[in-house]
């Protein structure tokens, strides 16, 4: 009777709604910084909608992460050939009405026998749902839907997940449909850890059927924008979480540590974003013994993201710059606006008399390899690198393994990692926090969204695990370099600030920051 009772509730109509269209049009893109909502619109009122609460909503639920219409054969359909819902108090959700569609009598003695083999054959539910659903569903799909209303365990939101990314890897559209309505009542960006990755991940599954998981992608991509507020959101996850500082601590460590005996140093730093790593090396090069060496710091950035920083890598340059004055070290910058799959020799400003040291933190993954690119930019870049004969190259990495995945696979991996990124979150910003929703949604979300619902040169977000980056690195020539004992015993003392939860590990020359019992970043060196 449950089984009953929660079908009548949920509708299994409330997400995915199909009709026979013409003809699907493409997707464009609108993005609000205004009120921290994103939106995906398509042309002529096709659409797909990701909707966030404003900062001021401390307790705002996920409205409606999704609003997508496809017709019979998988294609977004026209928002005049579809249904509008009205929303419910509690979850946005839609309550009643339906997408009626011509041809229903085929389907409902089909229907009938699901209701019969779940509930007996005195129910009725039929006449609620007369006009719910298409025509064309095939026993097998009946016999889907009768076991998973018997197996799903009620209202724990993982096994909700993870069959309806497997029915959408199945393109098991109607049961897709059916658990996506299901989650659409359980998620929510206010709520436990697993409420709130749950939401993105939602909006991931629908924007991959919706194929504008691109779209998406860009409109949450974390940018610096001129608002003091939006501007704050990357410093409020640096400063929460410790997965950024234990990177830079320990590319830093590794960096001061090849470099102590030099007076001209040159560091090619392959993502600089706003160049806050360099900060805490450059007041460490000003107390070095003997005096600081002159520091030259090429950045590279991909200047057609526009993500660096509110003016760009000139305004990186000039904080740097004013910086390394203030303690009296000698110091020059090199912009290098090109994105790192397209760097050549030629733009990295090469000098005769200079140690040279390489900066990958977490970079290496947006680089395409063999898998997406016959050229594999991923393991050129590496020679490349090695052709320069650099005293150290820091490698900073997710340790998640995305790259190569179907994309079953690739969302469970998603799931249990960012899990215990959420979590980790959840300990140390209340869930109260008036930007906490903001920081999630521009810094994380648009990674779960990329991984979800990208593929091919779409997908940028490639993670692999430590093992595989050093069979790249050994086959590039590479050779490891040892952390220093100084620099672990300073990120174990940086830990103490943060929840117990935190674990840092060396093993096999490299160090592991985890959450609990995963493994979250790793980070070595090489030479």
């Amino acid at each position: 009777m449950q089984a009953a009772q929660r079908l009548r509730r949920t509708g299994m109509s409330n997400v995915l709604c199909y009709q026979p269209v013409q003809k699907a049009e493409p997707y464009q893109l609108s993005y609000d910084n205004t009120n921290g909502a994103s939106s995906v619109h398509a042309s002529r009122n096709l659409y797909c909608t990701l909707e966030s609460s404003s900062v001021g909503e401390s307790r705002a639920l996920y409205n409606s992460p999704s609003a997508v219409y496809f017709s019979t054969d998988g294609s977004p359909m026209s928002q005049q050939d579809s249904c509008s819902y009205p929303l419910d108090n509690n979850y946005g959700s839609p309550i009643s009405g339906s997408c009626i569609t011509d041809d229903m009598n085929s389907f409902i003695h089909k229907l009938k026998e699901l209701e019969t083999v779940m509930l007996g054959p005195d129910s009725d539910i039929l006449g609620s749902y007369d006009n719910t659903f298409p025509s064309s569903i095939a026993s097998p799909e009946i016999d889907s839907w009768r076991q998973m209303m018997e197996a799903m365990p009620r209202g724990d939101l993982k096994q909700v997940l993870i069959p309806c990314a497997k029915a959408v890897s199945d393109n098991d559209l109607l049961t897709a449909q059916w658990l996506m309505s299901e989650l659409r009542q359980m998620v929510s960006v206010s709520g436990e850890p697993i409420q709130r990755l749950g939401a993105y991940m939602l909006e991931g599954l629908v924007a991959r059927l919706a194929a504008s998981g691109s779209s998406i992608y860009k409109s949450l991509r974390c940018k610096e924008p001129t608002s003091f507020e939006l501007l704050s959101y990357m410093h409020i996850l640096y400063e929460v979480c410790p997965y950024f500082k234990f990177g830079y601590m320990s590319a830093n460590g590794a960096i001061a540590e090849a470099m102590k005996d030099e007076n001209r140093v040159h560091i090619i730093d392959f993502q600089i974003n706003q160049g806050s790593q360099w900060i805490t090396l450059i007041q460490a090069f000003a107390a070095r013994p003997g005096g600081p060496p002159h520091i030259r710091i090429t950045g590279i950035d991909d200047s057609s993201l526009s993500n660096a920083h509110s003016g760009g890598l000139s305004l990186v340059g000039k904080r740097l710059s004013k910086l390394a004055e203030s303690f009296n070290v000698p110091f020059e910058f090199h912009a290098a606006a090109i994105p790192g799959s397209d760097i050549h020799l030629e733009n990295l400003g090469i000098q005769p008399g200079e140690a040279l040291a390489v900066n990958f933190a977490y970079m290496l993954h947006h680089i395409p390899d063999e898998s997406v690119s016959t050229q594999n930019h991923r393991d050129e870049l590496l020679r490349l690198v090695k052709s320069l004969n650099p005293k150290v190259v820091t490698l900073v990495e997710q340790e998640s393994n995305t790259n190569t995945s179907a994309f079953f696979p690739r969302f469970l991996e998603t799931l249990d990692y960012y899990t215990a990124m959420f979590e980790s979150i959840d300990v140390t910003l209340p869930r109260d926090h008036k930007e906490r929703i903001n920081v999630e949604q521009h810094c994380l979300a648009r990674d779960v969204v990329n991984i979800i619902a990208c593929e091919g040169i779409e997908r940028v977000e490639r993670h692999e695990l430590l093992g595989k980056w050093k069979s790249r690195f050994r086959m590039a020539g590479f050779s490891p370099y040892p952390l220093s004992s100084v620099v672990n015993a300073t990120i174990k003392k940086l830990l103490e600030s943060y929840s117990d939860k935190y674990r840092l590990e060396e093993r096999n020359g490299a160090l592991y920051l985890g959450w609990m019992n995963r493994d979250l970043v790793a980070s070595c060196a090489w030479k």
